[in-house]
C-alpha cells in the first residue's frame, strides 16, 4: 500500500484509482422518456442539465427506472438542487440479513456485530482494513486489548445516546455486542 503525505493529511493511494476508475466510465445522459440521449455534459440547458449514469448501469436498468430518475433530477434541478440523490431503483439500498445468502451479520441473540465473512465482504468492497470483534482472553497493552478498550469506549458512547428502551433492554443490539467485546 503506498501512503503520502499531502501537508498534515495521508492519502492512500489504493483509494485514489477509484476515482480514476469512475471518471474513466462512459458516462451518459438520461431524458426523462428513460432514453440514453447522448454524452453527459452536452446537455442544452446547463442550468437544469439531465441525469447522468455509467453506460453500463444505464443499459442495465428499465426504461421506467431510468425515466423516473431523470424526471426526480429535472423536478428539483428547477428548484434550485444541483446535487439530486437517485431514486431507489437506480441505487437500492443494501439489505442487512443475519441469515441466508447475505448472512453478513450476527443474529442479535449471538453478538450482533458481523461476521467473518461478513468483515471479509466489507473489505473487498471498500478496500478498508475492518477486523473482527476481540472476544478471547487478550494479554493487557496489547494490539488487541487496545482495540476492546477503545470499542468499548465508542459503544459506551453510543449505549448513552441510545434511546431509554434500547439503554435499559439487556437484548438490545448494542447491548448484546458490549456483552460479546467483553465490555
Amino acid at each position: 500500500m503506498i501512503e503520502i503525505y499531502l501537508g498534515k493529511n495521508l492519502i492512500n493511494l489504493k483509494n485514489m484509482g477509484k476515482l480514476k476508475e469512475w471518471v474513466r466510465q462512459d458516462w451518459v445522459r438520461i431524458g426523462t422518456d428513460g432514453k440514453i440521449k447522448g454524452k453527459c455534459g452536452t446537455s442544452k440547458n446547463k442550468k437544469n442539465p439531465d441525469r447522468c449514469l455509467p453506460r453500463a448501469k444505464a443499459e442495465r436498468l428499465s426504461k421506467r427506472a431510468l425515466a423516473k430518475t431523470a424526471r426526480k433530477k429535472k423536478r428539483e434541478g428547477s428548484l434550485g438542487k444541483q446535487f439530486v440523490k437517485n431514486t431507489k431503483e437506480v441505487s437500492p439500498k443494501l439489505i442487512r440479513r443475519t441469515t441466508g445468502k447475505g448472512g453478513n451479520y450476527r443474529k442479535t441473540k449471538d453478538g450482533a456485530g458481523m461476521t467473518k465473512k461478513g468483515v471479509a465482504a466489507y473489505n473487498r468492497k471498500t478496500g478498508g482494513n475492518l477486523k473482527t470483534a476481540v472476544t478471547g482472553k487478550v494479554k493487557p497493552g496489547s494490539k488487541a486489548a487496545k482495540r476492546r478498550k477503545s470499542y468499548c469506549a465508542r459503544s459506551l458512547g453510543q449505549l448513552k445516546r441510545s434511546s431509554a428502551k434500547t439503554r435499559n433492554n439487556p437484548n438490545s443490539r448494542i447491548r448484546q455486542a458490549r456483552r460479546r467485546w467483553k465490555c
